[in-house]
């Protein structure tokens, strides 16, 4: 949610916001909505003191014709406030879905861009493998070796379904492990959440009204599983005010994703890349409502998952997420991408998102300074890994002419020391 007295002081910036973001709301609408709830509830205050001040008038007057009067004053003003209170309750779910699809303007660095073509590269990290035999893609591999079973995951649970066995379970679960104990190690306090949560949890941290055509909706129980940890560790302090002294408040969470993945196709329903469910450890900072310390924050969040990608030596870059690929609630956005040889680039595997005070309005998420002046916190996120789309890179550039993977030297100690995973 944005700050509507910003707002209120430059609407041209929303306006831009809209424009570049590609939302339709509009912003001269409610700005004129707001203006007349304002006014009612002007007009609803000076009604409610007139009230009081006849009400009192009444009782102590004696003569008969003047309380007459007042009493029918007293009916005119109560139909009054019924009249307003009446425009008021139509005014407000309006404004309030204006509000809810209004987006956050932007960083002043972000580059402006109408789709991903406009996002920009910010670094490289590694260098990609050149092979001298002919590469097979993960669910070649997998498949060859026993540890990928797309076939019967369908069977089970149709398309975008997998089932991993033996040594590919257990290295979805070490790529996962050595991310969770790194961000342990870094000082972040570890969290097992829910991952099925209320409607709520999905309106406050900007995953609705925007992203619920992927989300999984249990209707029976009012409850939704979440596609990120994001939401249950963000909406962890809903509707509290913390002590600035306990901020910054840093979180990570393995958890269970969930997404419906509706409208993607192409390359993209092929394997492991774009699934319906799968595992992440996600990092979650929530800090005071200061923007240079929010962007210290953002570019450690970036580089704890940069400095895992370089202990799994896997070939990266760094992109700086453009206006129109960032979605409505970021300020500013990074990706990471791993390069993936089947499918012949760099690909997704990381979002880093700021999202300054959007989430923490909407969540009612607030702290204390020392002045004992109350402020909307800043709220920020990222992918530690996800998994198994890591795997892709994983097993892609770790294969071996003889179709084994070598494991990287980072992960065999989660894989009961094994340097190989070769079939059985």
């Amino acid at each position: 949610m944005i700050d509507i007295k910003k707002l209120r002081e430059t609407p041209e910036l929303y306006k831009t916001a809209c424009q570049q973001k590609g939302c339709g709301v509009d912003v001269d609408e409610l700005l004129r909505l707001d203006a007349r709830q304002l006014q009612l509830k002007r007009e609803l205050q000076e009604i409610a003191t007139e009230k009081n001040q006849t009400g009192k008038a009444i009782a102590k007057m004696k003569d008969a014709d003047q309380r007459d009067q007042a009493i029918e004053r007293m009916a005119q003003l109560k139909n009054q406030e019924k009249a307003l209170t009446d425009e008021v309750a139509q005014l407000e779910p309006q404004l309030h879905e204006l509000l809810l699809n209004m987006p956050l303007p932007v960083h002043p660095d972000a580059p402006v861009g109408p789709d991903e073509s406009g996002n920009v590269e910010v670094r490289r990290w590694g260098k990609v493998r050149e092979f001298d035999f002919e590469p097979k893609d993960h669910i070649t591999l997998g498949t060859n070796l026993g540890i990928v079973d797309m076939e019967r995951g369908v069977k089970m649970s149709g398309a975008r379904n997998y089932l991993l066995k033996g040594d590919g379970a257990l290295l979805h679960q070490a790529v996962l492990r050595l991310a969770h104990e790194q961000m342990v190690a870094k000082g972040f306090e570890p969290l097992t959440v829910p991952v099925l949560t209320r409607e709520e949890t999905f309106l406050g941290t900007g995953w609705f009204p925007e992203g619920r055509s992927q989300v999984y909706e249990v209707p029976r129980d009012e409850l939704f599983l979440v596609g990120t940890a994001e939401v249950p560790v963000t909406s962890l302090h809903m509707n509290e005010i913390l002590d600035e002294a306990d901020l910054p408040k840093k979180y990570v969470a393995q958890s269970l994703c969930f997404r419906r993945e509706a409208g993607a196709a192409g390359k993209d329903t092929y394997g492991l890349y774009r699934i319906h469910q799968f595992e992440k450890v996600e990092q979650v900072i929530v800090c005071k409502n200061d923007l240079d310390e929010a962007e210290k924050w953002h570019q450690h969040i970036l580089q704890n998952s940069e400095e895992l990608m370089q202990m799994l030596e896997l070939p990266y870059r760094v992109l700086e997420i453009c206006t129109g690929d960032m979605g409505m609630a970021k300020y500013r956005m990074y990706d990471i991408e791993t390069y993936m040889p089947s499918r012949q680039g760099y690909c997704e595997t990381h979002s880093a998102s700021n999202l300054l005070d959007f989430q923490t309005r909407r969540l009612n998420l607030r702290y204390r300074d020392e002045d004992r002046k109350v402020h909307y916190c800043i709220s920020m996120n990222n992918t530690v890994v996800a998994s198994p789309r890591i795997l892709i890179p994983l097993m892609e550039l770790y294969q071996e002419a003889d179709g084994t993977i070598t494991i990287p030297v980072a992960l065999r100690p989660y894989m009961q020391g094994k340097e190989k995973i070769t079939a059985h």
